[in-house]
């Protein structure tokens, strides 16, 4: 019995490891995204997990955190990449410049659509959200001289990075991955720091009660804008990612089924957790390439997968083993 009880004091328990996790939570996701490009199929895929990965976080950060339902996401993700491809091909900007641009594209952009969506509530902002998205879509799709209307934004290949003295073959694959890995773990601490940080307990407190939290003194309006705004710089971020990982930016970036690919994802994972977006990315990404293969109809077994989700584990696959874990400690 003195043994058992000396073990149970070395052991942490259930609630330790949980708390551990959640304390740890950007070190250990790190570490399984270092790991990943050895892990799946191909390195291509994991440069794809990864961008769409923070893509879904970002949405999460809106949806997840702060309880906003947006289904125009696409027109952030889509003016990252539109920002930073103009910057390289029209403008000869370098490469981390072109990031900035581009980050700063989107988050312009997130918070005149904010202002103006945010005055909706419930089905009414989501329809607005998607209304706004699909002008931006036009906008671009009309605009040939600056996004190459329906042919997509060519001519912007980064060969090589040059960082101090080191210059980095960007065409490598795992080069690549792990050049796009430093800029999706700085968003992921920022974004661990902000949920952590006053204003994280705030939004969660918009998305349980709106007029519980603003009866207590918060600016509901003000909370809800910035963590539009956040939203779409995160998402941007991901979107100039993907478009120095393509070379190309493709009008479909900014298209609704972009927006539908953030609410899938963080569904699938689990909306309100941090590894919910990267665990559905990985789901969704892994189906379409495994699938892709073999029928040209993968999308039918994606659907089925998204079902069985929503039906059976309603809080996503890495929510539910989150609840089912602090059950099981309890």
């Amino acid at each position: 019995m003195t043994r058992d009880i000396a073990a149970a004091r070395i052991m942490p328990s259930g609630a330790d490891w949980s708390a551990t996790a959640q304390r740890w939570r950007v070190p250990l996701l790190t570490v399984a995204l270092a790991a990943l490009p050895w892990i799946v199929p191909s390195q291509a895929l994991a440069v794809n997990i990864l961008i769409f990965g923070l893509y879904a976080t970002g949405f999460n950060l809106l949806f997840g955190f702060a309880g906003m339902l947006s289904f125009g996401h696409a027109a952030f993700f889509g003016a990252g990449a539109y920002g930073a491809g103009i910057a390289l091909a029209r403008y000869g900007v370098g490469w981390f410049g072109a990031i900035a641009i581009g980050v700063a594209v989107a988050g312009v952009l997130a918070l005149l659509i904010g202002a103006l969506s945010i005055r909706s509530r419930g089905i009414y902002f989501s329809m607005v959200t998607l209304a706004l998205a699909q002008l931006v879509y036009y906008v671009a799709f009309q605009a040939t001289d600056w996004t190459g209307g329906e042919n997509g934004l060519r001519g912007l290949t980064v060969s090589v990075i040059h960082i101090g003295p080191l210059a980095l073959n960007f065409l490598d694959p795992v080069t690549k991955y792990y050049v796009i890995l430093v800029f999706v773990v700085a968003a992921l601490y920022a974004i661990s720091r902000l949920l952590n940080a006053p204003f994280g307990a705030a939004m969660e407190a918009v998305r349980e009660n709106e007029s519980r939290a603003a009866a207590i003194g918060y600016d509901v309006k003000r909370i809800k804008l910035i963590a539009f705004t956040l939203s779409g710089l995160v998402c941007g971020l991901a979107g100039t990612l993907d478009a120095l990982h393509l070379s190309i930016v493709p009008i479909d970036t900014l298209f609704y089924q972009t927006s539908g690919l953030a609410v899938m994802m963080v569904l699938l994972g689990g909306s309100g957790t941090f590894l919910g977006p990267f665990v559905g990315a990985a789901i969704f990404l892994l189906i379409e390439d495994v699938f892709s293969i073999w029928t040209p109809h993968w999308q039918l077994f994606v659907g089925i997968v998204f079902i069985l989700a929503v039906l059976f584990l309603p809080r996503g696959v890495w929510g539910t083993l989150a609840a089912w874990h602090k059950r099981r400690s309890a």
